[in-house]
């Protein structure tokens, strides 16, 4: 047996998984009811811990961002960037997102206009439409980011300034110290959790393409369609992932960007561009508006399960999916500083994900409130046809919805090419070129498990089975913030560069 498949961690978190997905496939009921119950549990009596645990994440981000440690490099004090800024962003946006923001871009806003988060809001108002949109800023902005800047941030600072390997294990050294089990602990669960939230993104992603090809070919939805999807992109995720992280991934995240860039354009032109740029407007002025309120909100006094299902799942969803996340953000952000980095990762794909919500979610809003359609009940009925119902309303419909199936292809492709190197690397203690059969093994675990999770349930199943390895990874990321509160504080910081001629001066004068 090779090296590489003798890893403790490798060993551990892929036989967790694999029994995972035997159990689904044997008794995929039991599967999805078990999921469903760890669900309730950890949304019900910890849901007040996502909540303050995600908002002191960017209250902490912030404050470093603008302290005086914003300008230690990530790598060596004179390294610049390893990416063109567009790249980067696009690298970001497709490992960040991937096809979550298609999906729910229409999908969001309409089901908050359908059935709103407060219980005195009535129903597909202007008012509806309004706390819609803004709730869906809020669920795709800097909170969401947060988890993955710390994350990522911990493990770039350590692979490029402090020449370590980039596993969690390590980052949490200064904590927990150098014991061989609980670092192959930490790195398994961390694995765990990757791996269930890319089954969660993949299988939506999946879910909407058959959606999409029902729209626009006829083709039913139905759960062998599916599977058929999730083999044909395993077979072309791990092509791309063979070429490697500076072809397959690169190019496939400027193709998104790209393709992302050109479907925006199109629905803002064709669709109501007034409106449009009216709602992105006001979206922003009621996100700044509620921030602390959204971000701490629970109903302990009328109840109701709406946080649970939205903000609550999404934070734990983002938490799951942020060792992945956080990794591949590392690795691409090599030479920025951290201030730069900070910014640049809560503030960009956020402001593009929120005008996307508007340009989308906002075209579908208008044509329900003005032209008296009934995309919001369609999107209640079959959350999955939500962009391709929008798509009916506006011109070229079918060219449009051709290319949103190609993006959506190319984001999970991204997405999942991402994760298989992430994973391999993370199972192969770290390295930056893990062994080609490593990432093949994960990729075929990871659509296996979605498919099991397809299967097992749809969307419920998805959604539950990415937030049971988010709770224990939450206390994770805590200790993140602590570990690297200790490292930066013994960093010697960039000097001023009058400093270093006051010193050069002296020194010839001296000389």
């Amino acid at each position: 047996m090779k090296k590489e498949f003798r890893n403790p961690v490798f060993m551990i978190s892929a036989s967790v998984i694999l029994v995972l997905v035997i159990l689904g496939a044997v008794n995929p009921e039991g599967f999805g009811a078990v999921a469903t119950t760890l669900f309730n549990f950890t949304t019900i009596n910890f849901g007040w811990f996502y909540l303050i645990s995600v908002f002191g994440f960017v209250i902490f981000l912030v404050a470093l961002a603008l302290s005086k440690y914003g300008k230690i490099k990530i790598g060596p004090p004179d390294s610049k960037p390893e990416y063109p800024f567009f790249t980067w962003i696009g690298m970001l946006f497709s490992a960040g997102f991937g096809a979550g923001l298609v999906f729910w871009g229409v999908a969001e806003p309409m089901s908050h206009f359908f059935t709103t988060p407060f219980n005195s809001l009535e129903a597909q108002t202007e008012d509806a439409a309004r706390v819609a949109m803004g709730y869906a800023f809020f669920h795709w902005g800097i909170n969401q980011w947060s988890v993955f800047a710390i994350v990522g941030l911990l493990i770039a600072y350590l692979q490029f300034r402090k020449d370590k390997d980039g596993l969690v294990s390590t980052a949490l050294e200064p904590v927990l110290g150098k014991k061989k089990s609980v670092k192959t602990s930490i790195d398994s669960l961390a694995v765990i959790a990757t791996v269930m939230g890319i089954a969660t993104s993949l299988g939506l992603g999946i879910l909407q393409m058959n959606g999409g090809l029902k729209a626009v070919f006829g083709v039913p939805n139905s759960i062998w369609i599916q599977l058929a999807i999730t083999g044909a992109l395993l077979a072309l995720y791990l092509i791309s992932s063979s070429s490697g992280l500076n072809k397959g991934i690169k190019w496939l995240s400027n193709i998104n960007l790209g393709l992302c860039l050109i479907l925006l354009a199109f629905v803002f032109i064709a669709g109501p561009t007034v409106f449009i740029l009216n709602t992105f407007t006001l979206g922003l002025g009621d996100y700044i508006t509620n921030f602390v309120g959204y971000s701490l909100r629970l109903t302990p006094y009328e109840g109701g399960s709406w946080l649970r299902d939205w903000t609550i799942f999404y934070w734990a969803w983002v938490i799951a999916w942020s060792p992945f996340v956080g990794a591949f953000v590392a690795r691409v952000s090599r030479g920025r500083s951290i201030r730069q980095f900070i910014f640049g990762v809560l503030v960009v794909p956020p402001a593009i994900a929120c005008f996307w919500i508007a340009t989308f979610g906002g075209t579908a809003l208008n044509s329900d409130l003005n032209n008296g359609t009934n995309i919001a009940e369609a999107v209640n009925n079959d959350v999955t046809v939500a962009l391709f119902e929008t798509y009916q309303h506006l011109p070229m419909t079918g060219l449009l919805s051709i290319l949103s199936i190609l993006l959506i292809a190319t984001f999970l492709i991204t997405s999942a090419d991402s994760a298989t190197y992430i994973l391999a690397s993370m199972t192969s203690n770290g390295t930056l070129t893990p062994a080609l059969p490593i990432k093949i093994i994960w990729g075929v675990l990871m659509a296996a498990i979605a498919a099991v999770l397809l299967v097992a349930g749809g969307l419920n199943a998805l959604q539950t089975a990415s937030l049971v390895s988010a709770l224990p990874f939450t206390v994770v990321i805590i200790l993140f913030v602590y570990a690297f509160t200790k490292m930066i504080r013994k960093e010697p910081l960039p000097r001023r560069r009058e400093e270093h001629t006051e010193q050069h001066f002296h020194k010839r004068k001296n000389g």
